[in-house]
């Protein structure tokens, strides 16, 4: 399946949540999931390591790419959603030049790797358009639910 087939029910969800709970709800959906999208590489990096396929230095620049992804989704939770947007559309640069042409494609599985750009710039985009970053209206959201 294809990431962004796959991204659609985390759009539909975060919309959801967004439209009939407060606002910050579906934002921290959509940033709990950059965090895990971000820590799957840990993991991956981790099982590699066991595995002899990756080094304690991967280990430790994946750990790194965790913190600075995690760091853009709260930015995005407590501040600007174009923190969110940010993290969400840089991280298919990570995917794909680290863990697909790059040297993580050992312990990478490309199953994930390359659904995972799609996945993650439709989930940047839908976050431009609904919190009214692009085009300036937001998608339907209640008033002051933030």
């Amino acid at each position: 399946m294809d990431g962004a087939t796959l991204a659609v029910p985390l759009i539909v969800l975060a919309f959801l949540l967004s439209r009939f709970t407060r606002d910050i709800v579906g934002r921290s959906l959509l940033a709990i999931v950059l965090f895990a999208a971000a820590g799957a590489y840990f993991g991956f990096a981790l099982l590699g390591r066991d595995l002899q396929i990756a080094s304690g230095f991967w280990v430790l620049g994946e750990l790194a790419q965790v913190i600075v992804f995690s760091t853009m989704a709260l930015l995005g939770l407590r501040g600007s959603s174009w923190w969110l947007v940010a993290g969400w559309a840089l991280h298919p640069l990570w995917d794909f030049v680290v863990h697909y042409i790059g040297p993580g494609r050992l312990f990478a599985p490309i199953n994930y790797t390359v659904p995972c750009v799609s996945f993650d710039w439709l989930v940047a985009v839908y976050i431009a358009i609904a919190y009214g970053l692009v085009g300036g209206r937001r998608l339907g959201f209640r008033e002051g639910a933030i």
